[in-house]
């Protein structure tokens, strides 16, 4: 019987008290939990790198090489948009220093190329177009800009930041890299990035500052890994600028040496690792990672014998990150004419085929109810509807009841974060009048699990073996 499977001791960890109690009062600000809610968006790298075939550029290219006659933003945008998109980030200025809007910073941008026109505001008024949200990477590092190692390049870069936050409407974030290389003049920059923010803080309250920011955290790598457990409330010191600028991409490989997670890396929020701390900070992982491993447009002699991402390689990936308590950003590079390519889109095709075919068909319980280590049943219709439900103190599981012969293989399950990312481990088990069955074991829950097995029984039970606390689900959904 079931009742003999839950773990009453909570794994042997406190369930309240003066620690439990801290590490639950850090939940998210309202932009970062509207910018968990679209799980997937895309990054489009394109400009000079495009036309020149390279990964980083020195900024010495003139800007009349530039000209992709086809460009055609309303492209990338259906094309993203029909895949599953929920917005775009595009570099509006790589480390070259060459930039993709009207700027009146500097002479290197797309108004003086034959192109001639603002790329940024076009891509604004595409995303709007086709629903999407538009967000900026613009590189701290600038290989162009005379200035670069002064204080004046700080007042330079932050002329650029707020060009980019007044003319383009609302951008849901910055996403800014730990890059930091030698300028024309061979200086390396001490970036100010208090002033940055503060500048963003108050044009663009509602963007996420990104990566070296205060929002949103880089998983640590761009191969696509997310951690078995994948904290969002981590050690304040994890969020730092200078901690991404460490672990950043430090040569020009298009990102082939940050393709791992290194084992010290592993643990970034269990209750144990966080006993080291003190002071605490709700944080989200994004992976960003890339359709081609590459970041910006190459012809096909650029992958002669190296090995590519596939449909299927992607759609695990999306399973992973997002079904991982993490955020996915997918970069799809437009090519040299300014069109997201053929072989591109038949990655995009097929990889939003396979994730299709796993949510094509949801199945609704006949009833969702939570039960108690005393036995009793008390019903969760929330659970099903996105209202959630809160467990009291002697609460420990979740009993979907099926319909009669119903096969299912995947559960996808959501915390309501307002409350903190709570759940620390938790089991699923099926069960008919003849046997219960285990059928998956996790660790964390956070903003989305994807728990993929093949069942046919009577009841599904997600039982919590482990939690900080009462456990604050938000949503389960089935399907076949």
């Amino acid at each position: 019987m079931f009742e003999h499977i839950w773990c009453e001791d909570n794994m042997g960890y406190e369930k309240d008290g003066a620690f439990v109690e801290k590490i639950t009062a850090v939940v998210p600000s309202e932009r970062q939990y509207a910018h968990m809610k679209r799980k997937y968006y895309n990054f489009i790298h394109f400009g000079m790198n495009t036309v020149t075939g390279k990964e980083w550029g020195d900024g010495t290219v003139p800007p009349s090489t530039f000209n992709p006659q086809q460009l055609d933003t309303d492209q990338w945008c259906e094309v993203l948009k029909k895949t599953g998109s929920t917005g775009i980030i595009l570099t509006a200025k790589h480390h070259d220093g060459f930039c993709l809007w009207d700027t009146k910073t500097t002479d290197y941008n797309v108004m003086n190329s034959p192109f001639g026109r603002d790329i940024v505001k076009m891509l604004s008024e595409s995303c709007q177009k086709y629903g999407l949200d538009l967000g900026i990477y613009i590189s701290p590092w600038d290989r162009h800009e005379p200035t670069y190692g002064s204080e004046a390049y700080n007042d330079f870069y932050v002329r650029q930041l707020t060009e980019l936050a007044t003319n383009y409407g609302e951008l849901f974030t910055f996403w800014f890299d730990g890059a930091c290389g030698e300028g024309p003049n061979g200086k390396k920059q001490r970036y100010d990035f208090p002033r940055y923010y503060a500048v963003l803080r108050k044009l663009q309250p509602n963007a996420c500052l990104a990566i070296c920011g205060p929002d949103i955290r880089w998983i640590g790598n761009e191969g696509g890994h997310v951690r078995e457990s994948e904290w969002s409330v981590v050690p304040a010191p994890v969020v730092s600028a200078e901690e991404v600028a460490d672990k950043s991409q430090k040569t020009n490989d298009g990102g082939a040496a940050i393709q791992q997670i290194s084992s010290e890396q592993q643990d970034l929020g269990s209750r144990d690792f966080l006993r080291n701390f003190d002071s605490f900070r709700f944080s989200p992982a994004e992976c960003d990672v890339s359709v081609n491993l590459a970041w910006f447009w190459h012809d096909d002699a650029y992958y002669q014998g190296k090995k590519q991402r596939t449909g299927e390689d992607i759609a695990r990936i999306y399973m992973n990150t997002v079904g991982g308590n993490a955020l996915l950003l997918l970069n799809v590079p437009p090519n040299d004419q300014g069109l997201i390519g053929q072989r591109e889109i038949a990655l995009l095709t097929g990889f939003k085929a396979i994730i299709d075919k796993k949510f094509a068909k949801p199945v609704t319980p006949l009833r969702a109810e939570i039960l108690s280590t005393d036995g009793a049943l008390r019903p969760a219709p929330g659970l099903l509807t996105d209202a959630g439900e809160a467990f009291g103190d002697t609460d420990h599981a979740v009993v979907l009841t099926l319909p009669e012969g119903q096969q299912v293989s995947l559960l996808t399950a959501e915390e309501e974060l307002r409350h903190s990312q709570r759940v620390e481990r938790f089991e699923l088990y099926s069960q008919s009048a003849e046997k219960t069955e285990r059928l998956y074991e996790g660790t964390v829950i956070g903003s989305g699990k994807f728990c993929e097995f093949s069942a046919q029984g009577e009841k599904l039970i997600l039982n919590i073996m482990q939690s900080r606390g009462a456990p604050h689900l938000k949503n389960i959904q089935l399907y076949e």
